[in-house]
């Protein structure tokens, strides 16, 4: 079960990830580039976490983990926000700030030696606290500014169109693309305070609430298909 759930999660991803940036090359948009690449990587982590369960946990496959999905996810789907919400010129300040903190970052993970004996619970499940204090300050940056971001935008966009009381499946869309942040998130924050039990399912439940929120909205889908190939249809 622990194998099949990241694998799911792997899948679901990188299918997003691909509709996503399908719809982008159809239509151009900033924010479709930038969530784009934050599915890929959500990708890049959950396949890390499969290989695993198979293989066990060593540093190079952890900081790769950490790096992706504890640290950059979030951030960079909330910056996603920001471009669709807001004026391109205030996204591009974000996007800039954004990389280079981001590099900062990944500096920080590559050089920080770890022990691979310190890297699991005494149950086997995987470790977050096995970073060192400053660079797990620096995820709890990235993921309060993604998560209010992400969630924030979501609930701000369904409370708007309720109030104009147009387009009432956009409502329901963006309170799902809420939720399945905050599920995510929670897990996140479980697993960093001590208790990764709930991680792997939490990413996968998340992950399919937040991709049936977005393949309700015409906002983001307003030709659905499958990745790279001819429309099928309007969503109705």
């Amino acid at each position: 079960m622990n194998i099949l759930v990241p694998a799911l999660s792997t899948v679901v991803a990188l299918f997003f990830a691909a509709a996503v940036f399908d719809q982008y090359v159809a239509r151009r948009r900033p924010y479709q580039l930038v969530w784009a690449f934050a599915l890929l990587i959500f990708g890049l982590a959950t396949s890390q976490e499969f290989l695993a369960e198979i293989g066990g946990w060593y540093e190079v496959g952890f900081k790769l983990w950490y790096l992706t999905g504890a640290i950059l996810v979030a951030a960079y789907l909330g910056t996603g926000t920001v471009y669709l919400l807001l004026p391109r010129s205030t996204g591009h300040v974000v996007m800039v700030l954004l990389s280079l903190v981001s590099l900062y970052a990944i500096y920080r993970v590559v050089q920080v030696p770890i022990a691979d004996s310190s890297l699991l619970t005494a149950v086997g499940q995987v470790r977050p606290q096995a970073m060192p204090q400053d660079v797990r300050l620096i995820t709890a940056v990235f993921n309060i500014y993604g998560t209010i971001a992400l969630v924030g935008g979501a609930l701000y966009s369904a409370w708007d169109f309720w109030r104009k009381g147009t387009f009432p499946h956009r409502v329901v869309s963006n309170v799902l693309i809420a939720l399945g942040a905050i599920i995510v998130a929670a897990s996140g924050s479980l697993a960093t305070l001590g208790n990764p039990s709930y991680l792997f399912i939490g990413e996968l439940l998340g992950l399919v609430v937040i991709f049936i929120g977005f393949l309700r909205s015409q906002e983001v889908f307003g030709l659905y298909r499958l990745p790279f190939t001819q429309g099928m249809g309007q969503v109705q």
